[in-house]
């Protein structure tokens, strides 16, 4: 018993990743089911019975959001304010340089699956854990891809004992690091496109998120549909 060593978890989820297995990882805004290569991607697919429109996000850190993704100034502005300066996660999505060295090893099946019109979804600044392993990423030129551990549309995990046996039975290795810090969101990121600014998912941090645009970039975000994402909304503006 004692403190989640988080560099010898990491080492141990990369080199099965990086073999070509699946990886249940534990993600601030929670558990994410993640393959380093087409096979483990399709297998994480086709279990979660994902819909085809459906994309994988790409695990990345400051360093890959910059070298990657293609932003104007005020879509790095907005990201590093939200991420730097305020120390959330974001799913950042740009319009991403597919003919970078990381993408190299990945198929044109599995690059499909995780891209849409030339876009990349990119997690970024998702905890302590999710840091290193986008180091170890980085560092080897090896892309990760995932998404949530759940069947599809079944909501966001936060304990490894709520994710769905048949998610379990096809990873190679479970990093379990408890409840994850966002949990009362009951959401994973917000997704956020970096051109338009359009909302693409309200999840994890949203009110800090909208706070952060309307007051430093005069970019009124949309309020939250009714749910659980629009309650805390409320909350916080005493509503």
């Amino acid at each position: 018993m004692g403190r989640d060593n988080i560099a010898n978890d990491a080492q141990r989820a990369f080199k099965v990743l990086h073999d070509g297995g699946v990886a249940i990882l534990p993600m601030s805004v929670g558990y994410s089911a993640i393959g380093g290569s087409p096979a483990a991607l399709k297998k994480i697919f086709d279990t979660k019975q994902r819909a085809p429109s459906k994309l994988n996000a790409m695990l990345g850190d400051m360093e890959m959001h910059r070298d990657i993704h293609v932003v104007g100034d005020r879509g790095r502005d907005v990201v590093r304010a939200i991420v730097e300066d305020f120390d959330l996660p974001l799913g950042a999505i740009a319009t991403a340089r597919t003919d970078h060295p990381m993408f190299s090893a990945m198929t044109e099946d599995a690059l499909e699956r995780s891209s849409k019109s030339g876009t990349v979804l990119m997690l970024l600044n998702a905890g302590p854990f999710h840091a290193e392993i986008c180091r170890l990423s980085r560092e080897a030129q090896h892309p990760l891809f995932g998404s949530s551990a759940n069947v599809s549309l079944s909501g966001t995990k936060f304990r490894v004992e709520d994710i769905e046996p048949e998610i379990i039975d096809i990873a190679d290795i479970v990093i379990d690091h408890g409840l994850r810090t966002y949990h009362m969101y009951q959401s994973s990121s917000t997704l956020l496109d970096l051109e338009t600014f359009e909302v693409v998912r309200y999840g994890a941090c949203f009110e800090l998120i909208a706070d952060i645009l309307a007051r430093n970039f005069g970019v009124a975000l949309p309020p939250p549909p009714a749910g659980r994402i629009a309650d805390i909304v409320a909350m916080a503006s005493g509503g």
